[in-house]
């Protein structure tokens, strides 16, 4: 699952800890080499202007005692002369602070732009060929830059934990939407005596019949009580469809034939569940295009006669951006409160998983991760970030 989103991330991680190790192995190599010639020419420049000095103090050694050859001149001091020498060349020796000093740019290295742009720049480019959504893939790269961009390398393991940390803390901030679990809706409902309503959305083709099949029996095993409204009234077969699933779970369900008013089909499903005291009413309604204005105007109506506490679309993660796309048309129409990703357990870019809640603003709630009931799991952004970056 989200193995080429996890290649991509891991790959960046490599490259901007490659190129900064190598920028500081040639700017430490050539400091190193920068020293050693300043060294030499300052020690060049010192035995130079000895030499000298030596010539000028022989030459007025030499006029003193031709002049006065016959006056004994003192023999000369040496010690303060080799003194002073000793100095000059002592202060030329490096101490152990200016050696260590050297190699300051390795253990002090401060991340530059130019060091990630280029990176990070492929990055992007990779994330939306892997159908992450633009304004997502932007997100990322502006937080990943502002996390690294003047940060202080000390070790070289540094560039690696750094950009690790970075690229985790802006798919962290991206995933995460504050939102009620169903579970905590469920419990506010059933203080006031009322079923949690629930109307799942999507076009045909994206599993939305089956995955409110999962959702009945997940919730039925977590010991609620579930009642399915058989709204899609449009579709050939789709009450059957449904009838099966619910018989298998072992639930209720309220249906009536073919062509009947949608809405009328929610609406007693919810008197239903008041009547018999259930937990949970699941309103399965036609697929649709998000184009389609007829069937839209018709779920719009569904809304206005149950009045759901969730409306819930369900989208095929392997669609990538259209599924982004298909769930902005629908929160625009209706509003969208949570989302439902199925065939996620095939799903290797991870683009839909990654863009659809941040481009809507509602969270991921769960994931269909197979073909059987209980192939269904509650969505945690700390899990997501868990499989992208875990070992």
């Amino acid at each position: 699952m989200f193995e080429s989103l996890k290649k991509k991330l891991s790959g960046t991680i490599g490259k901007i800890s490659e190129k900064i190790s190598k920028e500081e192995a040639e700017e430490a190599e050539k400091s190193a080499v920068e020293d050693v010639t300043t060294g030499k020419t300052l020690k060049s420049e010192l035995e130079g202007s000895t030499t000298s000095k030596g010539f000028k103090e022989s030459t007025a050694t030499s006029k003193e005692s031709t002049a006065t050859e016959n006056i004994k001149k003192p023999a000369k001091e040496e010690g303060p002369e080799k003194t002073l020498k000793e100095d000059e060349e002592e202060e030329l020796e490096p101490s152990e602070e200016e050696k260590s000093g050297l190699f300051s740019f390795v253990r002090h290295k401060t991340i530059s732009e130019k060091d990630v742009d280029d990176i990070l720049f492929e990055l992007e480019m990779s994330l939306l060929e892997g159908d992450v959504a633009m304004e997502v893939s932007e997100q990322i790269i502006k937080t990943v830059k502002e996390d690294l961009v003047g940060r202080k390398i000390k070790r070289r393991s540094d560039v690696a934990e750094f950009t690790k940390d970075a690229l985790k803390k802006a798919i962290s901030d991206i995933l995460s939407i504050d939102s009620k679990s169903i579970k905590e809706l469920i419990a506010e409902r059933r203080k006031e005596g009322e079923p949690l309503k629930i109307m799942f959305v999507g076009i045909n083709g994206s599993g939305k019949t089956t995955t409110i099949s999962k959702i009945a029996d997940y919730f039925l095993r977590n010991g609620y009580t579930p009642v399915i409204a058989a709204s899609d009234t449009f579709r050939a077969g789709a009450i059957e469809q449904i009838t099966h699933h619910a018989d298998k779970i072992g639930i209720k369900i309220i249906k009536h034939k073919k062509g009947a008013d949608p809405a009328a089909v929610a609406f007693d499903a919810v008197q239903h569940a008041q009547a018999q005291k259930k937990d949970l009413v699941l309103v399965d309604t036609a697929g649709r295009m998000q184009t389609n204005v007829n069937l839209m105007d018709e779920m719009k109506k569904i809304k206005r006669v149950i009045s759901p506490d969730l409306i819930i679309f369900v989208g095929d993660a392997l669609t990538g951006n259209d599924a982004v796309e298909q769930a902005r048309k629908f929160d625009d129409a209706v509003g969208v409160d949570g989302i439902i990703l199925t065939k996620a357990d095939a799903d290797a870019k991870g683009g839909a998983a990654l863009s659809i809640g941040y481009v809507i603003q509602k969270p991921i709630l769960f994931l269909g991760t197979g073909q059987s009931y209980g192939d269904i799991m509650e969505f945690h952004p700390d899990w997501m970030v868990e499989q992208v970056f875990g070992e």
